[in-house]
């Protein structure tokens, strides 16, 4: 059984200051004491000081900041490299996570084998089998956390230990599977095709690429 301990989160942000104050939270919640690595890519809005004031008051924060604008390409990268855990996952800024979260991806991992999870999303988004359409909020000033979260406590024991066959943000896997294939290309930087690039190469490189159907995210955008 992997521990939870053996993991560091990953999480860019640029210009996102309510949504990674909301990412920040939910993680919090559920793993006081998880190892984070937050990437501030160069904001204006308030989002570095707002991390510098947590990372002193939480000693499993790692924190850096960029200058100018790099691309959570680029970050991502950088984030996995200051991991101190063998196990590396990515989160985006505006994700929130619950209950389990971790634990029902973990159970799904081995080496050369990249778990993602499962994203419930407002309907601003398209619909697909790999998600399940949700209204819990548009955006950070009208988010029903508590809603969310009871849906996904239900949601878990409906899907509970299901996968299937995909690869979407946010997913974790082994370090050094990461950079086995040589991270991000950052010809993708800033975005949008680091993922689809990426995806690709762990097929190529004959990694197994399971969605834990009972891990939840809320995405909004």
């Amino acid at each position: 059984m992997i521990l939870v301990n053996n993991v560091t989160l990953v999480i860019p942000t640029y210009n996102n200051l309510k949504h990674i104050k909301n990412a920040y939270t939910s993680i919090r919640k559920w793993y006081p004491s998880l190892e984070l690595v937050l990437l501030d890519d160069g904001s204006t809005d308030g989002t570095y000081e707002w991390l510098m004031e947590t990372n002193a008051t939480d000693s499993n924060v790692i924190l850096h900041r960029s200058d100018e604008r790099v691309g959570h390409t680029i970050l991502y990268d950088l984030g996995i490299e200051m991991a101190t855990n063998e196990i590396i996952g990515i989160l985006h800024a505006d994700m929130i996570v619950t209950e389990n979260y971790l634990e029902n991806l973990l159970k799904h991992l081995d080496k050369g084998t990249v778990v993602c999870a499962t994203r419930i999303e407002p309907p601003l988004h398209p619909p697909g089998n790999e998600k399940i359409i949700q209204n819990f909020g548009l955006d950070f000033d009208d988010l029903n956390i508590s809603a969310f979260e009871e849906f996904a406590k239900k949601a878990q024991l409906e899907y509970v230990d299901k996968t299937t066959k995909g690869m979407f943000a946010p997913w974790i896997l082994y370090k050094d599977d990461f950079q086995r294939i040589g991270g991000h290309d950052p010809l993708f930087a800033p975005f949008p095709y680091e993922d689809s690039d990426i995806f690709q190469r762990w097929i190529l490189a004959g990694y197994d690429l399971i969605q834990s159907r009972d891990s939840f995210v809320y995405h909004l955008t």
